[in-house]
């Protein structure tokens, strides 16, 4: 494990900071509402980011592992390891009081939600932060806003990444000089609120499909909450080529390969706007069959709304350009 040395005093440390966090990496088998984890890594830091421990497991799917390109953890590396229900426990006591930190944060409470509520049961977070906020709220010189670029602003070496627990060390190795940078300038931390997914019902037995999963099954995990307004103006229609600015209008038509509360959750969190239905107000729309005749992407052709798939829509997510002041 590696600690971070040049330890700040906690003298004029801001009042409002959490007194704790944990750093966390989960590793799947997607990106849907039915995939599952494979591992988890945690690393529990102190108020100002210190490190006092760190935790790993590796977890039995129940199913294919997914993409072992990724992860690198095959069915027979995963055919002895205990299932969630065996290491939630332990895997919440490591949670328990602390904000969770995580690199594109709603991904990992998603999966983990879900987790627990397959086991009947609920994860002890009530807040998250995601470091892609937090370095887009310092300005950080990042090229983009993959891990890899802020272990290397910080001058953090990756050993092994899309592991968890390399992956969770190089994060907390990044967030403690993000957290000293946002004490020392004043910056309220970009803290959302995690609440626990209420409502799950478990599908009926089927036989094996050699299909993947959709994540429009029977399995349903549903997080029971409004969504907040958007706090930024329509700065109109997005433009090809340019980046995507807060504000914007997005719509979504169609089945998506990534969980849709998934996706609309990542723009709300860019600080984009949600929209229901499609209007000359409507800044995109966003869909992997635009030739298809829905409502919203006849009404698109009827305006000229801009239209881009979810991979293209995903990678502008990336690099979503600050509201003009």
């Amino acid at each position: 494990m590696t600690m971070l040395d040049d330890r700040t005093t906690a003298a004029a440390w801001p009042a409002a900071y959490p007194q704790g966090y944990a750093v966390v990496d989960v590793e799947t088998t997607g990106l849907a509402r039915d995939d599952r984890i494979v591992s988890a890594a945690v690393y529990r830091l102190d108020a100002q980011g210190n490190v006092e421990d760190h935790w790993y497991t590796l977890v039995n799917p129940e199913r294919d592992p997914g993409p072992v390109w990724i992860h690198g953890l095959t069915s027979d590396a995963l055919e002895g390891a205990p299932l969630f229900p065996e290491i939630a426990a332990e895997f919440a006591a490591r949670l328990d009081g602390r904000v969770l930190v995580a690199h594109n944060a709603i991904f990992d409470w998603q999966m983990i939600a879900r987790e627990y509520a397959r086991a009947e049961s609920a994860a002890p977070v009530r807040q998250r932060l995601c470091t892609i906020a937090l370095a887009k709220q310092l300005s950080l010189p990042l090229p983009n806003h993959k891990l890899e670029s802020l272990a290397a602003h910080f001058g953090v070496e990756q050993r092994q990444a899309h592991h968890a627990l390399d992956d969770a060390r190089v994060l907390a190795e990044a967030f403690r000089p993000s957290l000293h940078a946002a004490a020392e300038r004043g910056v309220r931390l970009p803290l959302l609120e995690c609440r626990p997914l209420t409502e799950w019902a478990a599908s009926p037995a089927a036989s094996p499909s050699p299909y993947p999963s959709s994540p429009y099954r029977a399995n349903s995990w549903r997080p029971s909450r409004k969504r907040p307004a958007c706090p930024y103006p329509n700065p109109g229609r997005y433009e090809t080529d340019k980046p995507l600015k807060q504000g914007m209008r997005v719509a979504f038509s169609g089945d998506t390969s990534v969980d849709r509360e998934l996706l609309e959750d990542r723009t709300v969190e860019a600080g984009l706007h949600v929209a229901g239905s499609v209007s000359r107000l409507t800044s995109l729309l966003v869909t992997n069959d635009p030739d298809a005749a829905t409502s919203k992407t006849l009404k698109a052709r009827s305006f000229g709304t801009p239209v881009v798939d979810e991979a293209a829509y995903t990678q502008l997510l990336r690099d979503v350009a600050p509201a003009d002041g």
